[in-house]
């Protein structure tokens, strides 16, 4: 049924709802797990001795939160007998998870549903911003 499922996290106890329910459909069809956490990078001020040039050049940003949680995400599937692949792309996560999709032609989109009521979905968010764009089939996980 499904070969390829693509599931964004953020690391959070919703998200983490639905990782599960990615990880059993993925077990249970023998779909490989794309899981995709992105971030934007934040520079950060370095003083000391540093000169100002080297010193310019140094950022940490919160691909170092995003490693974290993709290695819970393959600590988890490793442990269900799950091929995961581990993507932590720059940008805004919306648009990460809909380029992979589209990428590697995947069958399922598996998502989070916060962000889809109240000012959140008027404004937009992430699951509201992949239903409407995705290039393959969306399952929202009610983790209210």
């Amino acid at each position: 049924m499904f070969s390829s499922i693509v599931i964004g996290t953020d690391g959070s106890e919703t998200a983490d709802r639905a990782l599960t329910r990615a990880l059993e459909l993925a077990r249970l069809t023998g779909a490989r797990l794309h899981v995709v956490s992105a971030y934007a990078p934040t520079p950060a001020r370095v003083t000391g001795d540093a000169p100002a040039t080297e010193a310019a050049e140094w950022s940490v940003g919160s691909d170092f939160e995003v490693q974290a949680v993709l290695d819970r995400a393959g600590t988890r599937a490793r442990s269900d007998d799950v091929e995961i692949e581990a993507h932590s792309p720059k940008g805004d996560p919306a648009d990460a998870i809909l380029k992979l999709a589209k990428d590697i032609d995947a069958d399922l989109i598996v998502l989070g549903s916060r962000g889809m009521q109240g000012a959140r979905r008027v404004l937009g968010s992430v699951p509201n911003k992949v239903s409407h764009r995705a290039p393959c089939d969306v399952l929202i996980v009610q983790t209210t």
